[in-house]
């Protein structure tokens, strides 16, 4: 058998609905808005996305296999816990992480003025630079429940070295 590469790359992706009076946070930065994600734990999409990315780098379960949305005593929860968690569970199996590369797909919130704190935080969570972060933001031009203003979603990307 060929030595495995030295490296290899996750891919996550959630989506929350959005409702009135709920706290809008993205990568641990609280962003000003009248709607927020709907969730079992704090509904960080973007936190949610980037776990799984981080877990399927390293071909491990998703984080409803750490985390069930069935388990009361995750209502609430933090959502840089389950981030946290994927890290150490990488870093079990021998892995660091890389970079990370997440796309945020809203009409509402506008997130482009809060890029530089999610990118921030994401960076102090994950222990790496803040130039290994990537974070854009675009949205679905009207169209499908994102479009209309309904949902956020987020896709990431990850990339995980050997130790």
């Amino acid at each position: 058998m060929s030595q495995p590469p030295p490296f290899r790359i996750g891919q996550g992706y959630d989506i929350h609905p959005l409702a009135a009076g709920r706290d809008c946070i993205l990568g641990g930065v609280k962003i000003p808005s009248d709607v927020g994600p709907v969730g079992h734990s704090d509904a960080d999409v973007l936190l949610h996305a980037l776990a799984d990315a981080i877990l399927g780098a390293a071909g491990l379960r998703d984080i409803g296999h750490y985390f069930p949305n069935t388990d009361a005593s995750l209502k609430g929860m933090n959502s840089a816990l389950i981030v946290k968690k994927a890290v150490s569970e990488v870093a079990a199996a021998g892995w660091k992480i890389g970079n990370v590369d997440l796309v945020i797909i809203a009409e509402r919130p506008k997130v482009g003025p809060h890029v530089a704190a999610i990118k921030n935080s994401i960076a102090t969570l994950l222990g790496i630079e803040a130039g290994q972060v990537g974070v854009k933001a675009t949205t679905n031009e009207g169209m499908d429940a994102i479009g209309e203003g309904k949902a956020i979603a987020v896709q990431a990307i990850c990339l995980i070295c050997r130790n």
